[in-house]
């Protein structure tokens, strides 16, 4: 068995579901991290609003503490792990423990997402270290992969699905032919949606997760409010129909991409090939690609929350740490954070292929000002299809479009959404181009 020169004292902040599950983890495991890793690790402090929280997850009653601040500036703890979420207090738990000279270990994708840069320099002044990898994709090791498995790589597209709430909800509806509000209620009843989902389903969530990613997998700063946001709400059972006959599926997507241009960064629905990997990822489970120039193409795939895999993302960066802690070795500093070195681009200065649904009149003559709108702008279609939702009155259309500028093709739904032939413009979904994640590949 190796041996630990000391104890690595860790104070936990927030006993919430994560919280719990570290305080549980750290627990069970003690004597195989000793025994493997030679890291005596035990959790000195908690933190949480109630007390009965700390007697359901056996901490001693000298353990436990309502205010954070004896975590924070407790001399004996070196590690403070931050799971309560949101700005504020968080923000305060942060710089407080740097000040005190403490690693901090989070979840805390929101904050980050937007405010790495300014916490992470404090922490390199300091000479501690941030630890963020269950703030991406809950138990899904992709941070480490990045900054150390996959650092001999040109990092050329970070792309997947970030959100399992949304996930979820697609899959439903893919599978049972549901509509949205529907299984929404339902993943709502049985806890796999927020009473308050808007995180989810319009996309915050996984544009701050997709922000983290892009930051270190391009070496540019990138923020949750850099990121386009397109979330789910609009996505019907009727383009889920569509995209089944067209070959695909209808997800979520998280995708940066570095370009001679800059870096894309945008969060919307999409539509995939059913053949494609991410395709096959349903219900809540998560699956980030991530192409590197030499690489190529790797998936890493697991549940993307819960409170035993985000856990044990929390308690592997709590290791990393502790490890040399445990053995008198000084960690280097934080990095110091990422300048803006390449710009985000703008959706608008994209190009894709589109499914556009509309709805209008259901009368013959229809459709001609409908494409001479389209011919206007710019777009050129390449498929119509009309759907068989007509009630006497209006009907469905879906145009699929070739490559276009995206700014376009707003411009031309504008246009359409002012003829009196139309009804509305129901849906616009891009078709996802999984082809272009891999351009710079070498060829082996």
């Amino acid at each position: 068995m190796q041996q630990s020169t000391r104890t690595v004292e860790i104070g936990v902040i927030g006993l919430g579901t994560v919280g719990g599950g570290v305080v549980r983890l750290i627990a069970k495991h003690h004597d195989d991290y000793l025994a493997a890793y030679g890291i005596d690790v035990r959790v000195r402090k908690a933190c949480a609003r109630h007390p009965e929280r700390a007697d359901a997850l056996g901490l001693a009653a000298d353990a436990f503490t309502t205010d954070w601040r004896e975590v924070t500036a407790d001399p004996a703890i070196d590690i403070v792990v931050e799971l309560i979420g949101g700005d504020h207090p968080a923000t305060e738990i942060f710089e407080d423990a740097i000040a005190h000279r403490k690693h901090v270990v989070s979840a805390n994708k929101a904050l980050l997402g937007r405010h790495v840069a300014s916490l992470a320099g404090q922490a390199a002044r300091a000479g501690v270290q941030i630890r963020c990898e269950a703030a991406c994709a809950g138990g899904i090791p992709i941070v480490n992969a990045l900054e150390h498995a996959l650092i001999g790589n040109d990092a050329l597209t970070i792309a997947g699905i970030m959100n399992g709430t949304t996930n979820y909800i697609l899959s439903r509806m893919d599978a049972e032919g549901l509509g949205f509000e529907e299984v929404l209620a339902d993943a709502q009843r049985l806890g796999y949606a927020e009473a308050d989902p808007t995180a989810d389903v319009d996309g915050h969530d996984a544009a701050a997760k997709l922000a983290i990613l892009s930051s270190i997998a391009f070496h540019t700063r990138v923020t949750t409010d850099d990121v386009y946001r397109q979330g789910i709400r609009n996505v019907s059972a009727a383009d889920i129909e569509q995209a089944r006959e067209l070959g695909m599926k209808v997800k979520l997507l998280a995708v940066g991409r570095k370009t001679a241009e800059g870096v894309e960064a945008r969060v919307h629905p999409a539509m995939i090939p059913a053949t494609h990997q991410l395709a096959a990822v349903d219900g809540a489970m998560n699956a980030v690609f991530a192409v590197g120039d030499a690489v190529g193409e790797t998936m890493f795939y697991g549940a993307g929350a819960g409170a035993f895999p985000t856990a044990s993302a929390v308690v592997g960066d709590i290791l990393e740490l502790a490890g040399p802690i445990a053995r008198g070795v000084a960690l280097p500093a934080e990095s110091e954070p990422f300048e803006r070195v390449l710009p985000v681009r703008s959706i608008e200065d994209l190009t894709g292929r589109f499914y556009i649904r509309l709805s209008v009149e259901d009368r013959v003559g229809t459709l001609a000002p409908v494409v001479a709108a389209f011919a206007e702008a710019g777009i050129s279609i390449s498929q119509i299809n009309q759907l068989a939702d007509g009630n006497g009155t209006t009907c469905s259309v879906a145009f699929i479009t070739h490559r276009a500028l995206e700014r376009d093709v707003m411009a031309a739904c504008d246009a359409l959404g002012a003829l009196p032939e139309v009804a509305a413009v129901a849906s616009v979904i891009r078709i996802e181009d999984v082809e272009a994640w891999s351009d710079g590949v070498e060829e082996n």
